[in-house]
């Protein structure tokens, strides 16, 4: 396979401001249709779509990038730990506000008053239904990368349905899975009973004993829980696509809601399976749903040979190009299609003579000005959202500061939320977990509770206040920094670096376990006493419910008695040891 690894990033950006978002030489009329904006040069006989973590975001969102996604070792200063301006300058961006807004948090707030919200499942629709139409129904496939039942107050109302019914509508042939898993599994298998696609997942078992006690399996003798992969033929080429579900789902999300399940990457078991469909399917093409994150993805593509594309999800990185990765059998290349609906990836395959001879990766913006509401679709999300309209629209508070938690520290949002639970629970300090979603509100706007329902609608969302002593909490802050930061991406178990209030402290990111974390300071600015005992506020403990009222309640009754944020103080720790390191910027 041969790839210019920029070409239509290339295209776009010597367009300048002109919105063309594909491998099209065609300079266009901003008041050309649809199909002018997102039109694709013909290419190939085979095409996959590919969405994932939308968290349940069914209408339009704002949603900052990053400016903080720090990559080390040989992950350093490479897709997708490059932010910001370093951004546009590795991938030739020059003068186009639309593409600086959908991958960058640069000039943010301007660029998001001047185009708008993005994505939501309407106008989603209405690109899936043109990009299939134009290329052949019978030749294109939809991936969903799963992160999709969640993140949303009616998705946590219906229990992952309303996104169940959307995805449907939106004709999702396979997808695999992850916060999917914090709903029940009596709930999981329901839904997937009621889902028109393909849900598959090589890397999920059912426990013996479970088994012995007759809980159900895709296969009872190999324990596998789903389909591991499925066979789909578009046009007449044959593809395989393999399922790989978040290897670490219970232990970065309660395992008290699926008992019966167990997660790994399983990479000698996936490698098995790749034999044996060569073998048994004779495939033209191997692609893997994953939501593995993208570092471990491509690991993954290291240590395994036999998959031509990783459509990979989790991290919630936009990656613009297919990222080449050299292993014994070949190349693998990884992809990722960004969060909240903002992205499809459009890869378009020329298969030949049962393999893949060429190949067109592009990574499409949903901007939702551009894009027109599927009546449908549209009609579908206002039903969903009917019952619950008052509770999403009513205000909570106004700000005049940009409201967002996306990146490796603290977020204006997560402090928030952290500052709330210290002023609600009378707390010295404060944790808030490391989650990637969560949409993000713009100076000016009102916070209502739907914004508030981004941040915070899961499944264990209960509070807690509890004593810790000084060496406990560091303790904490270290575990967290080494899931973050460890060497081995195989390790990197899922999330952020946990959210403080109430604390300063240093991170070394290229330090081993324990020495990572240093100089942690108290409010009042004194360092924290190892012995002392303080007390700390949380929620979402993982290993068992807390006792306190879901966190939405807290934050809440917080914002309500604030009523107008007009300044605010993010608790960001001092980073020291990475210098010249792109993956953080100021913006």
């Amino acid at each position: 396979m041969s790839f210019g690894r920029r070409e239509f990033m290339y295209l776009m950006a010597s367009l300048g401001a002109t919105p063309i978002f594909a491998n099209s030489h065609t300079r266009l009329s901003p008041t050309g249709s649809l199909k002018d904006y997102y039109k694709l040069k013909p290419f190939g006989n085979a095409r996959i779509l590919h969405m994932t973590d939308s968290h349940a975001q069914l209408v339009p969102v704002y949603f900052r990038e990053p400016s903080v996604n720090i990559g080390l070792h040989g992950n350093k200063n490479v897709p997708p730990h490059i932010v910001g301006k370093d951004f546009l300058d590795y991938y030739h961006i020059k003068g186009n506000d639309r593409l600086t807004y959908a991958f960058t948090c640069v000039d943010f707030v301007k660029n998001a008053k001047a185009i708008g919200r993005m994505g939501g499942f309407a106008h989603i629709k209405t690109m899936v239904d043109s990009l299939r139409g134009e290329f052949g129904k019978d030749k294109t496939l939809l991936l969903d990368g799963g992160d999709t039942w969640q993140g949303s107050w009616t998705s946590l109302q219906t229990r992952g349905k309303d996104m169940v019914g959307a995805e449907n509508l939106l004709g999702v042939d396979v997808m695999t899975g992850h916060w999917e898993f914090t709903y029940t599994e009596k709930e999981v298998l329901e839904n997937i009973k009621n889902l028109k696609a393909d849900f598959v997942a090589q890397n999920v078992f059912v426990k013996e004993d479970a088994l012995m006690d007759g809980a159900p399996a895709y296969d009872e003798d190999s324990g596998l829980a789903f389909k591991p992969y499925v066979m789909k033929k578009l046009g007449k080429a044959r593809v395989a696509v393999v399922g790989q579900a978040f290897p670490y789902t219970t232990i970065a999300n309660p395992k008290r809601f699926i008992p019966d399940w167990t997660f790994g990457i399983k990479a000698d078991e996936l490698q098995t399976l790749l034999d044996t469909i060569k073998k048994k399917e004779k495939p033209d093409a191997i692609i893997m749903i994953s939501h593995n994150g993208f570092d471990v993805d491509k690991k993954l593509a290291q240590v395994v040979s036999g998959i031509d594309f990783i459509m990979g999800g989790h991290t919630h990185d936009g990656v613009p190009e297919a990222v080449p990765v050299k292993n014994k059998g070949g190349t693998t290349y990884v992809c990722n299609a960004g969060s909240n609906g903002k992205f499809l990836n459009v890869l378009d395959l020329d298969i030949q003579d049962g393999k893949i001879k060429d190949f067109k990766f592009t990574l499409l913006p949903v901007f939702s000005d551009l894009v027109p509401a599927d009546k449908e679709m549209q009609a579908y999300i206002d039903k969903v959202r009917k019952p619950y309209i008052k509770d999403l629209e009513r205000v909570v508070a106004t700000t005049d500061v940009t409201l967002f938690r996306r990146g490796n520290f603290n977020g204006s949002f997560d402090q928030i939320i952290c500052d709330a639970l210290r002023n609600v629970k009378g707390a010295d300090i404060s944790f808030s977990p490391g989650f990637r979603w969560g949409t993000s509100v713009m100076p000016g706007q009102k916070i209502t509770f739907e914004d508030l329902a981004t941040q915070t609608a899961m499944t264990y969302p209960e509070t807690y206040m509890r004593e810790m002593t000084g060496a406990q909490i560091h303790a904490v802050l270290e575990d967290v920094a080494d899931n973050l930061f460890n060497v081995d991406p195989f390790y990197q178990q899922g999330g952020d670096m946990v959210r403080t209030g109430g604390l300063s402290y240093t991170i070394d990111p290229l330090q081993k376990m324990g020495k990572r974390i240093s100089n942690i300071k108290t409010l009042n600015g004194k360092p924290l006493d190892p012995k002392k005992k303080y007390k700390v506020a949380g929620w979402s403990t993982v290993n068992s419910k807390a006792p306190g009222e879901p966190v939405w309640e807290t934050v809440e009754n917080y914002l309500k008695n604030v009523k107008h944020i007009k300044d605010l103080k993010v608790d960001t720790p001092e980073i020291v040891g990475i210098k010249n390191n792109k993956g953080i910027t100021k913006c």
